[in-house]
């Protein structure tokens, strides 16, 4: 039995999603990203009794949740209880192949970083988990007691951005050495004898990117968003759109290139093509980066790395 905590969870970038998913009330729409279902309820509220919401989650707190606030609005929704790499296998399971809109809300939700056992947070006492998918067997434990100092500076460096990649790799084999790491606390402790006091005093928590690095890895996020991203685009209906909202620039880039290469027209040098003949797939509904309000940014801390992408299908 899952017990449901009155979490406050506050949806980013909601009004600007919902206006750019252009929702119809008798579309189809996917909400990959459900969590606590803030985005999921407000298309929800927007369908009629033809339309239908399929939302993706794998994490069993955030489909209890969900169902919760989902139930209270209409029966027009099926969780699907899996991670939405599986979009375009599942979705088929439910004869469903061409959908009016597609929903990614990327990142950790609110209550996964808030429940403290979940190992997510550097704020929280707990043992290194990290997985969003709590019966997977990879945690952020294994990978720091067990992967070598090679492929520990590799994480650092690549998911998260860590230009002290390598002395915190080093440190950390170093502890493990003598006591494997068990707790974030612990891993904490480790990076902050690993970065220099000059770094430390600047660019907030010592341990923000590492921590976002280990999460990266542990739930495959970049290679698993890439390939659901993929298939969605083939997925859509034409005039359906896809919103996609990243909270770090690994996320936006995938984003941005996979939407750029959809919306450029490929000729063969040197050979004349009229306009007449180039016929265009996609296109951007916003070719700048949408990101939160003044008024957002205020209520909401976590929209401050927030960007926003939309493209739709002609």
């Amino acid at each position: 039995m899952i017990e449901l905590k009155n979490d406050k969870h506050i949806p980013v970038l909601l009004e600007e999603a919902i206006e750019g998913l252009n929702i119809k009330p008798n579309g189809i729409y996917v909400d990959c990203t459900m969590g606590g279902a803030g985005h999921a309820s407000e298309i929800l509220h927007r369908l009629s009794s033809e339309g239908h919401l399929y939302c993706f989650d794998q994490d069993i707190y955030a489909i209890c949740k969900g169902r919760e606030r989902l139930s209270a609005i209409s029966s027009n929704y099926t969780i699907i209880e899996t991670n939405f790499v599986n979009i375009k296998h599942e979705l088929e399971n439910f004869h469903v192949d061409k959908v009016d809109g597609i929903l990614y809300d990327l990142g950790v939700s609110s209550f996964q970083f808030d429940t403290g056992d979940r190992g997510f947070s550097y704020n929280y006492d707990a043992r290194l988990d990290m997985r969003m998918n709590q019966e997977q067997e990879l945690t952020a434990y294994e990978i720091v007691n067990t992967y070598s100092f090679e492929t520990l500076r590799k994480i650092f460096y690549e998911y998260g951005e860590e230009r002290f990649s390598g002395n915190i790799a080093k440190e950390i084999v170093l502890s493990r050495n003598k006591k494997p790491i068990e707790t974030t606390f612990e891993l904490v402790d480790v990076i902050k004898k690993a970065i220099p006091a000059f770094a430390r005093r600047t660019g907030g928590h010592p341990a923000k990117k590492v921590f976002q690095a280990l999460r990266i890895a542990v739930n495959d996020e970049l290679n698993v968003f890439e390939k659901s991203l993929s298939d969605a685009l083939t997925m859509l209906k034409p005039g359906g759109r896809i919103v996609v909202i990243t909270f770090h620039s690994l996320e936006d880039r995938i984003c941005k290139h996979t939407f750029k290469e959809k919306v450029e027209v490929k000729t063969l040098r040197g050979l004349p093509i009229k306009d007449t003949e180039i016929t265009k797939e996609y296109k951007l509904i916003n070719n700048k980066v949408i990101t939160a309000s003044e008024k957002e940014l205020e209520e909401n801390n976590r929209a401050h790395s927030a960007k926003l992408r939309i493209i739709e299908k002609l």
